[in-house]
């Protein structure tokens, strides 16, 4: 658990799409006269690693680096992200340090599948899926309030180019902790590359990758995940139409982690021991309401409020999703599994993005509100596909 703490601590501060270099380069490339779809189409650029996240975890199932096949890949992945961030902290380019940000997601993504392909492990080893998911995310999100505040300070009080060098540097040395973690707290035994072990591990992933419950959970993560975003719309039109300060900015994205914190704890204590089936549906209302209530954004108080309920609904989405993809890795083939599921939701992600950023600028006109309203209703969508899952609410075993 304080494994999951530590290193989840470090993805909530050095991812760039949402840690403490995302408003700062948010901001560094709307003053360089970017437009909304152009921001979000750089940051897909950032979104690409996540997607081939089953690379990372097939490398891993089949190959041990030293011996290891989850720590030593942490361990050189953290050195790479810290590397990267170093060298962005001195560059004031878009185009000179883009090539660096998309390492920091590489390795940022490398790390996560590593994480996930150990939480697959163990939760399924000690029944504690749902337990894991929440921790990871619990403390993500803490990091994430944490680096808001400070991304929202350093763009408020700084020339958006130094905002820009300053996060960097803090997000350089975050890494560290991830690989002191990997050498001290990681229990891992051995193994070694033998034809025996890989014949295993490929027959687990072929059975895998024919696994018709796989798939159909995949599909449903999918829809699940999708629906048309309004993050980067929403920063411009909080900065040009309610002419909101970046320091207020980014107290907002501090107080929408702060509602992902209190939707773990809520999942922690009220809602553990409800079923997959109960979580699913609960989650859709909860985000269609979450999504809808952005209709109401007029000014400070608003927003906080708003922002807060989103952060609540997307955390037991989150540990609804992971711990329904988590209960169906099987067994030799957890990383690649695993890192395959969350690659759907990803890509989803990416996709809902780009096609809320389109909406925006080209069908609304710039106008948030009608975003809004099918952004919500999409998501109210995935309710008629949780019955294909065929959920019982029993103990969900590994795909066969």
């Amino acid at each position: 658990m304080l494994f999951f703490a530590i290193v989840y601590v470090v993805e909530g501060i050095g991812q760039a799409r949402v840690g403490i270099v995302f408003q700062p380069l948010t901001n560094f490339l709307k003053v360089a006269g970017w437009t909304p779809v152009q921001v979000t189409a750089y940051f897909g650029l950032l979104n690409f690693p996540w997607i081939i996240k089953p690379v990372y975890g097939l490398v891993s199932d089949f190959v041990p680096l030293f011996g290891f096949r989850r720590k030593s890949y942490l361990i050189v992945a953290s050195l790479c992200a810290g590397g990267a961030y170093a060298g962005i902290s001195r560059l004031s380019e878009p185009g000179a340090f883009a090539l660096l940000l998309v390492l920091t997601s590489y390795a940022m993504a490398t790390s996560s599948t590593l994480c996930g392909a150990l939480l697959a492990e163990n939760g399924r080893s000690f029944g504690l899926s749902s337990a894991f998911v929440s921790q990871q995310w619990l403390w993500f999100y803490i990091a994430i309030m944490v680096s808001a505040f400070i991304g929202g300070e350093l763009v408020e009080r700084l020339p958006s180019a130094s905002a820009l060098q300053v996060s960097a540097a803090i997000a350089a040395v975050a890494p560290v902790s991830i690989v002191l973690a990997s050498l001290f707290l990681l229990d891992e035994k051995k193994t070694k590359v033998n034809r025996s072990e890989m014949k295993l591990t490929l027959q687990s992933v072929i059975a895998a990758s024919k696994s018709k419950k796989l798939l159909i959970v995949a599909l449903f993560l999918f829809l699940f995940s999708f629906a048309p975003g309004f993050g980067t719309p929403l920063y411009y039109f909080m900065t040009d139409d309610l002419k909101f300060s970046q320091e207020y900015i980014g107290i907002l994205g501090s107080v929408a982690s702060a509602g992902w914190i209190a939707g773990a704890m809520i999942h922690r204590f009220c809602l553990r021991h409800m079923n997959a089936k109960a979580l699913l549906y609960l989650s859709i209302v909860l985000g269609t309401l979450a999504a809808a209530s952005f209709l109401l954004l007029t000014g400070e108080v608003t927003a906080a409020i708003v922002n807060f309920i989103n952060g609540i609904a997307m955390m037991i989405a989150t540990i609804a999703g992971l711990t329904l993809a988590a209960d169906y890795c099987p067994e030799r083939s957890e990383g690649v599994a695993f890192a395959g599921l969350m690659s759907v939701m990803n890509l989803a992600e990416l996709c809902s993005n780009n096609v809320g950023a389109f909406l925006y600028e080209h069908v609304f006109r710039n106008q948030l509100a009608p975003l809004i309203i099918v952004a919500a209703a999409s998501t109210a969508v995935a309710v008629f596909f949780v019955p294909f899952l065929r959920l019982d609410g029993s103990a969900r075993q590994a795909p066969r």
